[in-house]
């Protein structure tokens, strides 16, 4: 793998702390690489090439575009995203003087040249991303026939390019994003919504640039990394309508505000025009091409490199884990405790890994937390349990459990997500495995608790299991490293699921 420069390497707080033992450092250290590898400055200096005035593109798919920037008037860069500053400036690094101007949106700036870094805020947009979005768009619209828009799209570009259409105010926009966020709706649902109350998304960034060319460059935050869907599809066309925004609505049971209700409702009787779907201007010619140049395929690759370097068996189960999170986790649990236990799927010493995007249904008295902390609390319940196979000693854990959001930020809090072992949810109600060991960090009965009222945060928190980066530069969602050690004598036992924790090999027999 390349090096890491200063600017793309993962910061973790109290590293030491967390990596005290094989699996647990591997799994932080699969996590931290797959992060890096999706960072906007290692991406476009793996997909983007400039050789005498034509830029190639080459998209995780190997197919490749050319551009000679000699051809158009300008070259201008719109976008939005967590990462859209970094990828900004990584692409002004490229083309230097080539572009003429532009602007991206972001809650994580960084310092360009060329390329106007605008503030926005995520998860829910704010006056700041209107503001910010108009500019956006602003560029967009100022381009011409002869002109080359380079449009670069990253996971949080749906809140953060805040435009909202005509009759809806930001009020509105806010309450809606926060009632689907908390509804458990997975994110194409979500955007189906946010593109019909939006100025910019849904097709209509990429119309407001017509007839200049388009050139969109998305690091994909969704599962399938389906352009329409990657920061609500402001390049892309819309193959949902106002009835489909509608259907959302109804079936979350979202009681919305009545000027996002009488919108969506005029739309869906002809009253509004709706955002532009396939065959539909400008989407009509070939004059917008939008690429993904990396996902959470990109992160994984990387992930798998450092665990076969270290001599681990890598299996990765998908990049499209969705669903509740908690039970997802169970899922991930039973798959480790099957290799541990069995060699089946694979044989261990082995790093299970997974990305995509778990969600959380929130309840009305929901606590702190996110996805990747709800998944990895659930995780610690399952390996803890009584049936849990191979719980490791004192001293090394025998299943590691890394789940984070690429972007650093998990939920609405300061942690990217957690890692934790199968040592860190005891049996007990006060901490401990139930028969007065009170080794383990978090009781079961807590930690049920906790995963019950959606407040995994304090629980993972109280026990040092929360992992912190700070933003990280880039955004390919969740991403989750389920190291299991080297199996012995008891968990290869057929018996040793009956057994207590406190089990020897020479128990077993």
């Amino acid at each position: 793998m390349p090096d890491q420069s200063a600017d793309t390497a993962v910061t973790v707080a109290e590293r030491e702390r967390h990596a005290s033992d094989p699996a647990r450092e591997l799994a932080l250290d699969c996590v931290t690489a797959g992060i890096e590898a999706a960072h906007p400055e290692r991406v476009v200096a793996d997909a983007l090439s400039l050789d005498d005035g034509v830029l190639t593109v080459t998209g995780v798919d190997d197919a490749t575009a050319t551009y000679d920037l000699a051809t158009y008037d300008r070259a201008l860069v719109v976008g939005a995203g967590n990462a859209a500053g970094h990828f900004a400036a990584a692409v002004e690094e490229l083309l230097g003087d080539r572009i003429d101007g532009g602007a991206v949106v972001t809650d994580d700036p960084t310092d360009t040249d060329r390329i106007s870094v605008l503030p926005g805020d995520h998860p829910t947009p704010s006056e700041a991303g209107v503001e910010s979005a108009r500019e956006v768009r602003e560029v967009a619209a100022d381009a011409g026939a002869d002109d080359l828009v380079v449009g670069l799209l990253t996971g949080g570009g749906s809140a953060l390019l805040a435009a909202p259409a005509e009759g809806i105010g930001l009020a509105d926009l806010r309450e809606t994003t926060e009632a689907l966020l908390a509804s458990g709706a997975a994110i194409d649902e979500i955007n189906a919504v946010r593109k019909h109350l939006s100025a910019v998304k849904g097709g209509r960034l990429a119309r407001a640039a017509a007839p200049a060319d388009v050139l969109g460059l998305a690091i994909s935050d969704v599962t399938g990394d389906d352009p329409a869907v990657i920061a609500s599809g402001p390049l892309s066309p819309d193959p949902t309508t106002y009835a489909d925004a509608l259907a959302v609505l109804d079936r979350h049971g979202i009681d919305a505000p009545a000027a996002v209700t009488d919108r969506l409702e005029r739309g869906a009787v002809g009253d509004l025009a709706e955002t532009p779907g396939p065959g539909d201007p400008p989407f009509d010619g070939d004059g917008v091409d939008v690429r993904i140049v990396a996902s959470a395929r990109t992160a994984l690759g990387a992930a798998r490199e450092v665990a076969a370097a270290r001599g681990y068996e890598p299996l990765v189960l998908s990049s499209r884990v969705r669903g509740e999170a908690r039970e997802a986790a169970k899922t991930h649990a039973a798959v480790a405790e099957e290799c541990r236990a069995a060699g089946e799927p694979v044989e261990p010493p082995a790093v299970l890994l997974s990305a995509g995007e778990v969600t959380v249904t929130l309840g009305d008295d929901a606590g702190a937390g996110g996805p990747n902390q709800e998944f990895a609390l659930s995780a610690a319940v399952e390996l803890g349990g009584a049936g849990a196979i191979g719980v490791g000693t004192g001293d090394a854990a025998a299943v590691a459990v890394a789940s984070v959001d690429t972007d650093g930020i998990d939920g609405a809090t300061d942690a990217a997500g957690a890692l934790v072992d199968d040592r860190l949810v005891g049996g007990g109600s006060d901490g401990g495995d139930g028969d007065g060991d009170t080794g383990s960090p978090l009781a079961r009965e807590a930690a049920v608790d906790a995963l019950d009222a959606n407040d995994a945060y304090p629980a993972l928190d109280a026990a040092g299991a929360l992992l912190r980066t700070g933003p990280t530069g880039t955004n390919v969602n969740d991403l989750r490293a389920i190291v299991v050690a080297e199996r012995d004598a008891r968990s290869a036992s057929p018996d040793a699921r009956s057994e207590g924790p406190g089990a020897s090999s020479e128990d077993t027999k």
